[in-house]
């Protein structure tokens, strides 16, 4: 069986593609400064999940993506959460995780 892949659940996957300088333009960060924040959520990421718990909807790098659309962009937590297809809620949780 075929796996399903959510609408807007690889904004990071399109987002890797980009030429350095319009990485920088979506995000307002260099490529190397995403790559080191990502690294570093991913360590505090498997601390967090080590004593257990529910798996993410989102990679680290789609919630860090996330984050920097909401600071940049100041795009509602709807939109964010339509971008996603996660809830409102969860899109609010996952900016403040970062």
């Amino acid at each position: 069986m075929p796996l399903k892949i959510r609408k807007g659940m690889m904004k990071f996957e399109k987002a890797k593609s980009l030429d350095n300088e319009k990485f920088r333009r979506l995000t307002g960060v260099k490529r190397s400064t995403f790559d080191q924040m990502s690294l570093i959520l991913e360590i505090s990421h498997k601390e967090k999940k080590a004593r257990g718990g529910r798996v993410n909807k989102l990679k680290i790098e789609d919630m860090l993506l996330m984050t920097l659309e909401y600071l940049r962009e100041y795009r509602t937590y709807f939109h964010i959460s339509q971008s996603y297809n996660i809830s409102e809620s969860t899109a609010y949780k996952k900016s403040f995780q970062v």
